[in-house]
């Protein structure tokens, strides 16, 4: 039995929109140039993290001869072209519109910083609109980065609402674990490399959103 929720509140990134598979693309390439293997495990560890918080677990886990800046420095001249082209993954855009044709208020509480978030969603306005709250890993308000819980704190608190009344969608194990912290209940929605054992403190695992349903949740129902 599911927690009955008023609230909603999803990560970004591997979620709502595919930049997962461009930041593989890109780790691994940059990781090549220096004789290293960007693998699952590297990938798993990262996941979800403040950019910062990742580049110094990817530098260390791979041993690379760079500072984290320096790291980000030669990842962003390849990554950043690429943000405007993250395509919107399947189920995104029917649930934020189901819920919103209900009221349900929404939040995204990305680790992406404003100035990433801007380029990664340029081309997705539209349905992006439909957010009345947006909390970014970068806000001043936020000391700690997933697997801390401040950011779906905040986004919460924007929102009115408690977290007990939050639903969180999370793809990572470092989200799972800030949206469990801050006392919010959590829908996985894992990449399919990972193994789904890694995701069992999450109150529901799914293979897409397309296979939500929020009749469970006590949300409107899909007619």
């Amino acid at each position: 039995m599911f927690k009955s929720i008023t609230h909603v509140i999803y990560d970004m990134d591997g979620l709502l929109l595919d930049t997962e598979s461009l930041h593989e693309r890109v780790n691994k390439e940059v990781a090549r140039r220096y004789g290293k293997t960007f693998n699952q495990d590297v990938k798993m560890a990262i996941a979800g993290r403040p950019t910062l918080d990742s580049a110094r677990i990817l530098v260390g886990l791979l041993e690379l001869p760079l500072t984290p800046e320096e790291y980000l420095v030669e990842r962003n001249k390849i990554l950043y072209p690429l943000y405007p082209t993250a395509k919107v993954l399947p189920g995104t855009i029917e649930l934020i519109q189901h819920l919103s044709d209900y009221n349900t208020p929404q939040a995204i509480a990305s680790s992406s910083s404003r100035h990433h978030f801007a380029m990664k969603t340029v081309n997705h306005q539209q349905w992006l609109d439909v957010f009345e709250i947006v909390t970014l890993g970068d806000d001043p308000e936020i000391e700690r980065g997933k697997p801390a819980p401040d950011i779906f704190l905040l986004a919460a608190k924007k929102l009115n609402a408690a977290p007990e009344q939050c639903l969180v969608f999370e793809d990572s194990v470092a989200g799972i674990k800030a949206a469990i912290a801050a006392g919010m209940s959590v829908v996985a929605v894992p990449d399919p490399v990972f193994d789904r054992c890694l995701f069992q403190e999450a109150d529901q695992v799914l293979n897409s959103l397309t296979e939500f349903d929020p009749e469970p949740w006590g949300l409107p129902q899909f007619k």
